[in-house]
């Protein structure tokens, strides 16, 4: 992402049917965030948000699992797909656990979600750093040219700044660059799609949007495809004004599918406490 604005991030707020896709997220998380379930039983409302959230990142990833399935599983160190659930599961718990952290050291945090993904299953010292010249990444759903090591850098050094500057545009906005440049980067030499969703999620918890983390992003992004995921990625990838407002409209709506699942796990509290 890249513009001569002194405020990237605030001028596409202004791009064509953002504002639209703003507006309708904020209303659909104000919904969720005023049924009468959230008042007694949040904490269960947010158990469940992050177990589907994370389920939905894993199936972008290749490992898609029935929701039971991931409940009920305790051992995730088998094959590939458990592996790639495990780590979901694990991004989604860490979260919670950096936010205060994320606006002072965004770069940090992007080490430790990529080492909580990892699980210690690297032999080298490639787990928690960007990939260096040369080094190979493994990515299953994003097949864009890799920007080489040297760019990966300069580019996560101006997301760094964008994020510890701070910017007046809306978390929607900012959450969505923020995993769309994860993604376009593919800074690790793994687990880069687990990581650019897991640090979207935490954009959105620390701005204050969705406080509680009732409105999984990723089960939208899941909901929506693989297939509509990468178009609208390579939207935010071309760099062209429409294409980054179809990105952002993308994660819009990945977020109010994520509120009606959670809308809907408030309604069954509901039936059952009735």
């Amino acid at each position: 992402m890249s513009t001569t604005s002194p405020d990237p991030l605030a001028a596409l707020g202004a791009l064509p049917g953002v504002t639209g896709a703003v507006d309708s997220v904020r209303k659909a998380v104000d919904r969720v965030y005023g049924h009468r379930v959230m008042r007694r039983r949040s904490n269960e409302v947010t158990a469940e948000a992050a177990l589907r959230g994370a389920r939905g990142s894993a199936a972008l990833s290749g490992a898609d699992w029935n929701l039971e399935e991931v409940r009920r599983r305790t051992d995730f160190s088998g094959d590939p797909e458990a592996r790639t659930v495990g780590a979901a599961l694990r991004l989604t718990a860490e979260a919670g656990q950096l936010l205060s952290i994320w606006r002072q050291s965004p770069l940090r945090v992007l080490a430790r979600l990529h080492l909580v993904a990892a699980g210690g299953a690297a032999p080298d010292d490639s787990v928690g750093r960007p990939r260096l010249a040369g080094e190979p990444v493994v990515e299953p759903v994003i097949e864009a040219p890799l920007p080489d090591a040297g760019e990966v850098s300069g580019r996560l050094e101006g997301l760094s700044h964008l994020i510890i500057t701070g910017s007046a545009a809306p978390a929607l906005v900012t959450a969505a660059v923020v995993h769309g440049e994860l993604l376009a980067l593919r800074p690790f030499g793994s687990h880069n799609g687990l990581v650019a969703r897991t640090a979207e999620r935490i954009v959105l918890i620390g701005s204050g949007l969705d406080p509680k983390s009732i409105c999984p992003a990723e089960v939208g992004h899941a909901e929506q495809g693989r297939a509509s995921y990468v178009a609208a990625f390579e939207g935010y990838l071309s760099g062209r004004p429409e294409g980054m407002a179809a990105w952002i409209a993308h994660c819009g709506r990945s977020v109010e599918l994520g509120v009606r699942e959670s809308t809907a796990v408030c309604e069954a509290l509901q039936r059952g406490a009735a």
